[in-house]
């Protein structure tokens, strides 16, 4: 239960749900345990009547007797109607409080995990599948509200039950009180010894969905290179274990929960018989009534229902402990990039490396290494090298999705640490190498950023992006719907609406992290040639792998293995003679031979 501590604030915060439905709880009980008296009387007079009748055989009042006795039982019938009646309505009462409770529950709790979600750097979806990400925001959540909400109030109407029922039994005779609740010990100890094992199978099978779901979630994504190497049935097999093992996870909570519900039915009809029996012996001796038996047999069979919902009530509870635990795990996780101090500021585009260091944790590579340059406000700067020179990772630290190991970022002549993080990003236009779009029209994902914006805007932010007429020739044109991961679209495409989402910002800061590699090369001339005149007077940062890309850039810096080995213009790097030139004249001999 420690793990469901975690819920107190939400119980406090909903306290005014909690008492009425508590209130509308014990009251519901006491118009269900009041019936049995009245059955009682009612057996009583039946008995009593019927020989009260037999002993006016032949005479006229015996008439009179049996209407006294119709009207009686209709009295005690209309009674016993009129309560349940009550009840039935403070049930509904109790429902209409402590199960809207659970859903109001729910949804701050879901609320609070996607936002505690977002807050998580870039690191932390590195490390974590989005299907176990998916499942602790929806069947998590799920679970814990079946315990904030059904399991709560049916504990919390079992307890009432028993405590009214166990007091009227013992105040009518305490013999047969106790041998009636004779056997709930016994039922008490087997919820012990099976809360254990319906604890693990719980957190077992969290796992095992979590893992398929992780997996169905891939394969959709991955949907395209499934079909294209034809891995259809190895797929399928993967998938049927994966489903397999998590049917077993299941198919073994059931065998504790099959053994253990007939288990507690067994024990509450052992309790009738004693009933019954003890209740006989009684009568003989005159300590109680006949109407007392059927008094306590009512008694028994309420506490039916309650006792066999014990069962299901312990395992929503052992079950949202084990779902409270997961979603405790990473709501305890803190972020590794906080916001700066920094009041909210314009930002110039000035920035500055000093001696950064950077290795991925989760990996272990070191990506950059005493890396040091410097960029003025309003320069076009390009970034070249080999795959795998930290080219993107130098991307990433701009915009601060990491932080350094060592060394400073600094903006505007601030260290980037500093720099009020969302004031930052709001200024600068990121594409990343790995294009995403959402699935959402072309017109909602070029204004992604943006909460109000003009369809002038967006037309204009796709002419500078070189999309435009791509778009007009689609039938819906900017209402096109676009697939999962924009999948509508060609490479080319993508690359393009994502680089008119940058640029409808008009950013003060633009980086391109290789963002042109699915476009031509006259595409690609019209776009930088847009570039220009867009961000003239702005930073522009472009990561690319052609050399022909970034010849007119202000300054190139050219990476090797983490490291800066050459910066300066196009001609000056030529002429130094070393790995830039070496690149260039490859794409040459490349592009030569593609001609050829």
């Amino acid at each position: 239960m420690k793990h469901l501590r975690f819920l107190n604030k939400h119980f406090y915060k909903y306290k005014w749900w909690i008492v009425p439905g508590v209130f509308f709880v014990i009251i519901s009980n006491i118009f269900g345990v009041i019936p049995a008296q009245v059955i009682g009387h009612a057996f009583n007079l039946i008995t009593e009547n019927i020989q009260i009748y037999g002993l006016f055989t032949g005479f006229e009042r015996q008439q009179i007797i049996y209407d006294i006795f119709s009207y009686s039982l209709l009295y005690f019938g209309s009674i016993v109607l009129i309560l349940y009646l009550i009840r039935g309505l403070f049930l509904f009462f109790m429902r209409q409080t402590l199960i809207l409770m659970s859903r109001h529950i729910e949804f701050d709790m879901k609320n609070e995990i996607y936002a505690h979600y977002q807050k998580l750097s870039l690191g932390f979806y590195r490390r974590n599948n989005t299907g176990d990400l998916m499942n602790r925001a929806t069947e998590d959540v799920n679970r814990v509200r079946m315990y904030v909400g059904p399991a709560i109030m049916y504990a919390i109407n079992t307890l009432v039950l028993f405590l009214l029922i166990i007091t009227s039994m013992y105040s009518v005779n305490a013999k047969l009180a106790t041998f009636c609740l004779l056997p709930l010990p016994v039922l008490v100890i087997i919820i012990y010894f099976v809360n254990t094992q319906i604890n693990n199978k719980s957190e077992q099978i969290q796992e095992q969905l979590s893992s398929l779901s992780s997996f169905v979630q891939e394969r959709f994504s991955g949907i395209r290179v499934i079909k294209s190497y034809v891995r259809e049935d190895y797929t399928r097999e993967i998938f049927a274990n994966e489903s397999s093992a998590y049917k077993n996870s299941s198919m073994g909570l059931v065998r504790v929960q099959a053994l253990f519900y007939p288990t507690m039915l067994l024990l509450v009809g052992l309790s009738t018989i004693l009933t019954v029996y003890i209740g006989g012996e009684q009568v003989i001796d005159g300590s109680i009534t006949a109407g007392n038996i059927a008094e306590f047999i009512v008694y028994v069979n309420q506490l039916t229902f309650p006792v066999t919902m014990l069962g299901w009530v312990t395992t929503l509870i052992q079950r949202a402990s084990a779902s409270q635990k997961r979603i405790n795990e990473f709501l305890e996780l803190q972020s590794d990039i906080h916001t700066g101090d920094d009041p909210a500021r314009e930002v110039s585009g000035n920035i500055k490396f000093e001696h950064v260091n950077f290795t991925y944790q989760d990996t272990g590579i070191k990506a950059l290494q005493d890396v040091s340059f410097d960029i003025k406000a309003g320069q076009f700067v390009a970034i070249i090298g080999r795959t795998g020179s930290g080219k993107s990772t130098l991307a990433n630290l701009m915009m601060r999705m990491y932080d350094t190991d060592s060394g400073q970022i600094s903006i505007d002549g601030n260290p980037l640490k500093n720099v009020n993080l969302n004031s930052f990003r709001d200024q600068v236009g990121f594409v990343p190498q790995e294009v995403f779009l959402f699935s959402d029209n072309i017109k909602n994902n070029i204004a992604f950023g943006l909460d109000e914006v003009t369809d002038l805007e967006i037309e204009n932010a796709a002419r500078n992006a070189a999309v435009y007429h791509n778009i007009m020739d689609f039938e819906l044109k900017f209402d096109t719907m676009l697939g999962e991961r924009g999948i509508t679209l060609s490479g080319g495409q993508k690359q393009r609406v994502s680089i008119a989402r940058a640029l409808i910002k008009e950013p003060k800061i633009l980086i391109f992290d290789d963002c042109l590699s699915a476009v031509d090369t006259k595409t690609e001339e019209e776009i930088l040639n847009n570039l220009g005149n867009v961000m003239k007077g702005k930073t522009s940062i472009l990561i690319a792998h052609r050399i022909s890309t970034i010849k007119k850039a202000d300054k190139i810096l050219v990476l090797e293995e983490g490291r800066i080995a050459e910066q300066g213009t196009h001609d000056e790097l030529i002429n130094l003679h070393g790995i830039y030139e070496e690149m260039y004249q490859n794409q040459l001999l490349e592009e030569e031979n593609k001609s050829l």
